[in-house]
């Protein structure tokens, strides 16, 4: 019970890492239309159920609910997408707004905003509609304004992230919002943001990208190595341009579907006369053509072989009793350096739906996740949680596990119901059981929370110490300290800095111990009430906001000294000095270590 605990506790401390991370997110918006009815009596027209309508809700889809799901964790979104001048396109900016997400989306007159509306009796979908797609392309004006808009939204993420680096989350789902100019750009700027993130239904159209992380669903993914079997070898050999190869999908049944590789249908998609087909030989002529676009529902059963471990360039088939004894989670594992190779990213998270989540990086076993069966209709976003969670943990420098533990569990949470899924900080902090005082509040907490939170407690009369630093190597002049710190008041609020301001204050060396460990470890004590992490150098912004009645520092000189003894005072506040243990600085332990290494008398 101790260890799994400390396990959450230290999933907790990434959680709260992550507080306001800069995430730009760029892509196809949509509006998701929720309308639930009752049905009580058939159609004297036909044989189909009569419906009344009771209520209606909508919520952001797509793209936008991935913003919506960054905020909701405790980052700090911005959404680039066209939007259409209309009503859907109203309520979506609507959504964005309730939602804090930091809306500079692109109006496109003349292009519906796309819409999925879903119609409900009894929880169960009975029909979907969707409007607006790849056939509402931008023009040339439309294209030139979201480029412009991408530009100033990095700007504008950049002059409030505190030194932190920019992130990129790209939401392509083939609904025309990212045309070639748009791509070219953001590969061209890839250098402008620390961690990318990639969501496409056709992950060969980013090639080039190179993005930290992508997840792709067990289809998409398929369709990626067929493609690089039928279409990239041949393409380098002069034949055909890359990614003018797509995939037929044969949607005659739901259960596990035919494959086949083909050439697109016209244009630059059609063979070279004469050219072979890859796998069958047979010429182009002959050769089947098939669809583009998005993967049906249906691909989402598709094994690939009856061993489940070769893909070949045409001609993919599997029935129901070929595929029975595939698994897909093992199939996904053994092609994770594949599918990295072809996207160039360090972490590819292959989705199983119901079945969870297979996750591999360049460095250690991959690692997968599970998740719990629910109706089709709880689990409509799950995607786009997962998505916002595993980007946010890989940008506050979480290991590849951590990030794929919360992106499980940020997807399987918002699931309990009907809608469009949002996970909030707060139920995951929850689902995580986090530790809390005696007035129910959150040991680790986000600095825009803060300032209410020391509301309540002067509310209930309490006095407030406030004290900060890296607590790189916790030891016990810190414990020491930090007990005498709490004795003079009755809550004590730690304020850490973050990895980045540890090095720029000292060193490219340090911080020794990553902040969530950091963090962790100052939460367990119990004379410390709240831990909070800040990007910046000074502590100010924070002093401010919480306003202490006394601010602590440690070391033997005058409170006079102390850079923020100013502004303490005059917030009303007093500053009080406690000496260090003599030889239990941070420092002196690390001096301590290298002044012994490994090999020298002292065992490893």
């Amino acid at each position: 019970m101790a260890g799994a605990a400390a396990e959450e506790r230290r999933l907790a401390t990434v959680v709260a890492s992550w507080q306001q991370r800069p995430v730009l997110v760029v892509g196809d918006a949509m509006l998701d239309e929720w309308r639930f009815a009752e049905s009580e009596r058939l159609c004297r027209e036909a044989p189909a159920p009569v419906l009344t309508l009771r209520r209606r809700i909508s919520a952001a889809g797509g793209a936008a609910n991935t913003a919506v799901n960054v905020a909701a964790l405790g980052g700090r979104a911005a959404l680039v997408a066209p939007v259409g001048a209309d009503v859907a396109g109203d309520e979506l900016h609507d959504c964005l707004d309730r939602a804090a997400v930091w809306d500079r989306t692109v109006s496109q007159p003349g292009r519906p905003t796309p819409v999925k509306r879903r119609m409900l009796a009894g929880n169960q979908i009975l029909l979907r509609e969707d409007s607006g797609g790849p056939e509402d392309g931008l023009d040339a004006d439309g294209v030139a304004r979201l480029l412009t808009a991408l530009h100033c939204a990095t700007e504008e993420l950049r002059a409030v992230a505190a030194g932190q680096p920019l992130t990129l989350v790209v939401c392509d789902y083939g609904l025309g919002a990212l045309p070639s100019a748009v791509r070219a750009w953001l590969v061209a700027n890839r250098d402008r943001y620390g961690t990318v993130a990639l969501d496409a239904h056709d992950l060969a159209d980013w090639r080039g990208l190179n993005p930290t992380v992508v997840t792709p669903s067990f289809a998409e993914a398929t369709r990626l190595l067929a493609r690089a079997a039928a279409g990239f070898a041949h393409a380098e050999r002069g034949a055909v341009p890359s990614g003018d190869v797509h995939l037929n999908h044969r949607a005659e049944t739901d259960g596990p579907s035919e494959l086949m590789v083909g050439a697109a249908p016209g244009g630059s998609g059609e063979r070279v006369p004469g050219s072979p087909h890859p796998a069958s030989g047979t010429p182009a002529a002959e050769a089947p053509a098939g669809p583009t676009g998005e993967p049906v529902p249906g691909e989402e059963r598709v094994a690939l072989t009856g061993d489940g471990l070769s893909v070949t360039g045409t001609g993919v088939t599997v029935n129901a009793a070929a595929g029975a004894g595939v698994d897909r989670a093992v199939l996904a594992e053994s092609r994770l350096p594949e599918l990295r190779a072809h996207t160039g990213a360090d972490v590819v998270a292959v989705t199983l739906d119901t079945e969870g989540a297979v996750v591999g990086g360049a460095e250690g076993e991959p690692r997968r996740s599970h998740s719990t069966p629910v109706p089709a209709s709880h689990a409509v976003g799950a995607g786009d949680a997962y998505l916002a969670a595993m980007t946010l943990a890989l940008a506050a420098d979480a290991g590849l596990p951590t990030a794929a533990q919360l992106a499980q569990l940020a997807a399987t949470i918002t699931v309990a119901d009907t809608g469009t899924c949002v996970c909030r900080r707060q139920d995951l902090l929850a689902a995580l059981g986090t530790g809390a005082d005696e007035g129910g509040h959150p040991a680790l907490v986000g600095a825009d929370e803060l300032a209410a939170l020391v509301g309540e407690h002067r509310r209930a009369g309490r006095s407030v110490v406030f004290t900060n630093g890296c607590f790189d190597v916790l030891h016990p002049g810190h414990v020491r300290y930090l007990t005498q710190a709490r004795a003079l008041g009755d809550l004590l609020i730690v304020a850490v800095n973050s990895d980045g301001s540890v090095r720029r204050l000292k060193g490219p060396d340090r911080p020794v111990n990553p902040v969530e460990d950091r963090i962790a470890l100052l939460a367990a004590l119990a004379c410390v009430d709240h831990v909070v992490v800040f990007e910046e150098d000074s502590p100010a912004r924070l002093i401010e906001a919480v306003r202490p009645d006394v601010y602590v520092k440690g070391g033997d000189y005058p409170p006079e000294m102390v850079p923020e003894a100013p502004l303490v005072r005059r917030l009303g506040g007093q500053v009080r000095t406690l000496g260090y243990v003599p030889d239990r600085s941070t420092s002196a332990i690390i001096d301590r270590i290298r002044a012994h290494p490994v090999g020298e008398g002292r065992p490893a």
